[in-house]
């Protein structure tokens, strides 16, 4: 019977590794733009900044690899050098909504009654502001710039991660190890930390990643606008904009490179995300 068990567990992981390829480059993918946005300065072959009059929208060269912009910028310097700027705001953004949305659904379901309606409630007030309205809004309030849309996106995005989380956080908190530690008095927050938590982190680590795509794409959409990032930065939102006018001309080059890298970084981490939630969560996604 051993022998027949060990077999069949050999047999499932064998049938399920051609799906982790997928995960594992994505995964790829998704570590060699961070890397990039690590080391951008160091690895860009020009100047993002440094403006050539004479060479402007000028095609691929030995020079210049993807070109130059409107304004004879080297264009692959400018998406080397633009990662990190382009990933940072969208991390920022699910690093605080994951935090304080993980903390809001631990407390709706450990206190429960009023609490819970209270923070239930509240989501579905934020819930009913999408969240790329609320950051144009609060950036046309505050001033361009990424400060205000950040804020204003961190809150958008609360009630995604504290419905998904505040669900399993419910069910946990009523099994009965969590009963058995309160009998033998042991301290809410070390219950929260050592024991809620830890069982939690997988659903948060699947939500948060692939929040992350949806948050670059909202960044993104907020610069293309003129509400983010401002010129000379080499954010990638920003350079689709730019790079708009050039289009009709027949020179899409800017825009196209820039959109292209906004593309395949959402689509590795929302890939990233489905394998995650199979792998952690045993869903059939």
């Amino acid at each position: 019977m051993t022998t027949a068990l060990s077999t069949r567990i050999a047999l499932k992981r064998r049938t399920g590794r051609p799906r982790d390829h997928l995960t594992l480059g994505a995964a790829c993918v998704v570590a060699l733009f961070v890397l990039l946005a690590v080391l951008g300065p160091l690895l860009a072959p020009h100047d993002p900044n440094a403006v050539d009059p004479l060479n402007v929208n000028a095609g691929p060269s030995a020079t210049h690899l993807l070109g130059t912009d409107d304004t004879g910028r080297d264009l692959l310097s400018r998406l080397i050098a633009g990662t990190r700027a382009s990933l940072a705001a969208p991390a920022v953004v699910i690093a605080v909504s994951t935090t304080l949305g993980t903390v809001l659904a631990l407390a709706a379901a450990w206190f429960g009654g009023r609490c819970d309606r209270l923070v239930s409630g509240a989501l579905d007030i934020v819930f009913g502001f999408p969240g790329l309205i609320m950051a144009v809004l609060v950036a046309a309030v505050f001033g361009a710039g990424l400060t205000a849309p950040i804020v204003a996106l961190s809150i958008a995005y609360l009630p995604l991660i504290t419905r998904v989380v505040r669900s399993a956080a419910i069910k946990e908190r009523n099994l009965p190890y969590v009963s058995a530690l309160q009998l033998l008095g042991a301290p809410t927050a070390r219950i929260w930390l050592r024991h809620l938590l830890p069982n939690l982190l997988p659903l948060v680590l699947v939500q948060a990643t692939i929040g992350f795509g949806y948050a670059l794409l909202d960044v993104a959409a907020i610069s293309f606008l003129g509400l983010g990032s401002q010129p000379p930065d080499p954010e990638w939102g920003l350079m689709v904009s730019n790079g708009a006018p050039s289009i009709l001309a027949g020179q899409p080059q800017q825009s196209l490179y820039a959109g292209i890298a906004i593309l395949v970084v959402v689509v590795a981490f929302n890939l990233l995300g489905t394998g995650l939630s199979r792998r952690l969560l045993g869903e059939n996604a």
